[in-house]
C-alpha cells in the first residue's frame, strides 16, 4: 500500500446542466405542436456549464478548484494547478512524489514539462492497459449522475 502513498491522480472534468445535444427540445400538452408559445429555446453546451480540477491521493486531496471560464491550456494547467497545488503536494509528500494526470493536451504542452522537469516532479507513464477512466475520473462520473438525478430533463455532460 505504500507505493499507493506517493501518487497524486488528477483530473478535470466540464459539468453542464443545460443539452449538450444541439437540439431543441418543445415541452407542450398533446395536440398543441405548432402553437408557438410552445417552443422554448434551451442554451447550448459551452454556456452555464462549469470547468472543475480535482487531485486525490490515498492520504488526502487537494481543493476543488474551478476554472474561470475559457479552455484550460498548458500556461493555465501551470498557472492554475501546477504552481499552486501539485508543487505543494511534492513538497508535503518529498521526492518519492508522482503525478498521475489524465493525459489531456494541456498535460503534455512543453511549459509543462519544463515546470515539472524544474520542480522535478516525477509524472508517471500512461499505462498501454489503464483502464479507459483513472480513479478520480470515477469520482466525476458520480459527480454527474447525482447532478442529473436533481434535473432529469436535461442530461450533464462532461469534457
Amino acid at each position: 500500500m505504500d507505493q499507493w502513498a506517493t501518487i497524486l491522480f488528477t483530473d478535470e472534468s466540464r459539468f453542464s446542466l443545460n443539452t449538450d445535444s444541439r437540439r431543441t427540445f418543445i415541452w407542450r400538452e398533446p395536440g398543441t405542436r405548432y402553437i408557438p408559445s410552445n417552443a422554448h429555446k434551451i442554451d447550448h453546451y459551452g454556456r452555464g456549464g462549469l470547468m472543475v480540477w480535482l487531485g486525490i491521493m490515498l492520504d488526502g486531496r487537494t481543493p476543488l478548484h474551478v476554472f474561470e471560464g475559457g479552455t484550460v491550456t498548458g500556461v493555465r494547467c501551470k498557472d492554475e494547478i501546477l504552481e499552486p497545488y501539485v508543487r505543494l503536494f511534492r513538497g508535503a509528500v518529498g521526492p518519492e512524489f508522482i503525478l498521475m494526470d489524465d493525459n489531456a493536451r494541456p498535460h503534455r504542452a512543453l511549459l509543462v514539462n519544463e515546470f515539472l522537469e524544474s520542480e522535478d516532479i516525477r509524472r508517471m507513464d500512461w499505462p498501454a492497459r489503464f483502464p479507459e477512466h483513472n480513479p478520480i475520473e470515477q469520482v466525476g462520473d458520480a459527480l454527474g449522475r447525482a447532478i442529473a438525478t436533481r434535473n432529469p430533463l436535461r442530461e450533464p455532460s462532461r469534457k
